[in-house]
């Protein structure tokens, strides 16, 4: 019996703060992918592997984990004054879904480089030694990032001293500004509430603070729900009933921030809102064994990704931290002491992290209007990816 041969797509495969994904030049992707619909979605998730029911994406490049299982697709931006339009692609790993609701932060810290490699920069804006300012549209959420790339001889600057905990090893530092981050058109705080009373039947009801900003996020307080803000992936994803009991608490936050109807619908949308835990600066060990002081950060932080504890700390959700904890009264900043700040460091499984955020009353209602932070990025592998040609 005959059988359609692979094709292969020009990608590029890279590493983007604490997360890995696959990247495509939209003119490079065959003809029905070019625009969203199931061609785009069935070829993505076979390059990735997904679904697949054993949960390892050994038939793809995803690395089994909602931080490996990622897609960018970037085009010469159609936003004046802005160079790429970027958007990303969630990939599930065991169910044949790709959630396109929201941005991948750290992923942002790659879009810079890859635009400038790809042409998408114009070549007058690309200094011979020197920082190239990328003004990216992110497509997902419809908002401007700012990546600041370092350049050395004309070329992308890739390695260097700069640190990340989450990343074994240093790399060049790229500065991202995440510009009016709050997610979406509606309200920062979409109930109106810095802090709200979270109704989950058959659960409880939780002190919750909900957010857009960064991307959409719960807040909840880690001794409410039994924990101490120090956990890491072990202590949370080996327990099947604590990840059902988040699952639920997501879906009954989305409906209540009004991004879902009903909770049956946060299936379909696993990507958005994360939902996650804080608590008073506490001294832990990282999972890499480093020694975190309690006197190293200002609060705890710990966050699920597609229905498992993050192994560090998504980059959307930082700024959703960093912009929580400069407005006083939320829970994020009840929890790092309280009162007005423009900046947080915060504890997460693999370490810490600073990001800066700015925040404001406009029209009576709180809005955030800048979100910084450092992250790095390094290509892993460029060429072509391969898929069975009959795949969509």
């Amino acid at each position: 019996m005959a059988r359609v041969p692979q094709i292969k797509i020009p990608a590029t495969y890279i590493r983007g703060g604490t997360s890995k994904g696959v990247f495509f030049r939209r003119q490079d992707l065959p003809e029905a992918a070019r625009e969203p619909g199931e061609a785009r979605d069935k070829i993505l998730m076979r390059v990735i592997g997904s679904p697949d029911p054993y949960g390892q994406q050994i038939d793809g490049m995803g690395g089994a984990t909602s931080s490996t299982s990622k897609t960018v697709i970037l085009d010469k931006s159609t936003q004046p004054d802005h160079d790429v339009d970027y958007l990303f692609g969630q990939v599930a790993v065991n169910k044949a879904f790709v959630d396109w609701s929201g941005n991948c932060g750290n992923l942002t810290a790659a879009v810079g480089a890859f635009a400038i490699a790809s042409g998408f920069v114009d070549q007058q804006r690309i200094p011979e030694n020197g920082i190239c300012t990328v003004r990216i549209w992110q497509k997902n959420i419809g908002k401007t990032i700012i990546a600041h790339v370092p350049i050395t001889n004309g070329e992308v600057q890739e390695t260097g001293d700069f640190e990340l905990d989450g990343v074994t090893f240093p790399a060049a530092e790229v500065v991202i500004e995440f510009m009016d981050p709050a997610d979406g058109e509606g309200s920062m705080f979409p109930t109106g509430n810095l802090v709200d009373d979270l109704e989950v039947p058959g659960i409880g009801t939780f002190k919750a603070t909900m957010i857009n900003a960064g991307i959409p996020t719960i807040f909840l307080n880690a001794a409410d729900i039994g924990y101490s803000g120090t956990e890491l992936q072990k202590d949370i994803n080996s327990d099947g009933e604590a990840l059902a009991r988040f699952e639920t608490m997501r879906a009954y936050g989305a409906v209540k921030m009004g991004l879902i109807a009903h909770i049956d619908e946060a299936a379909a949308r696993q990507h958005t809102p994360k939902i996650a835990f804080v608590a008073p600066a506490t001294a832990y060990e990282a999972s890499s064994g480093k020694q975190i002081a309690a006197d190293d950060i200002d609060v705890c932080v710990r966050a699920l990704s597609m229905g498992k504890l993050h192994h560090a700390m998504m980059g959307t959700a930082s700024v959703a931290i960093a912009t929580a904890a400069a407005v006083p009264g939320t829970l994020v900043n009840l929890a790092a002491g309280g009162g007005e700040r423009d900046a947080v460091t915060f504890g997460h499984p693999s370490g810490t992290l600073r990001v800066g955020a700015a925040a404001e009353v406009v029209n009576g209602e709180w809005t955030a209007t800048k979100a910084v932070m450092s992250r790095s990025a390094r290509v892993l592998m460029e060429g072509w990816v391969r898929i069975p040609g009959d795949t969509f």
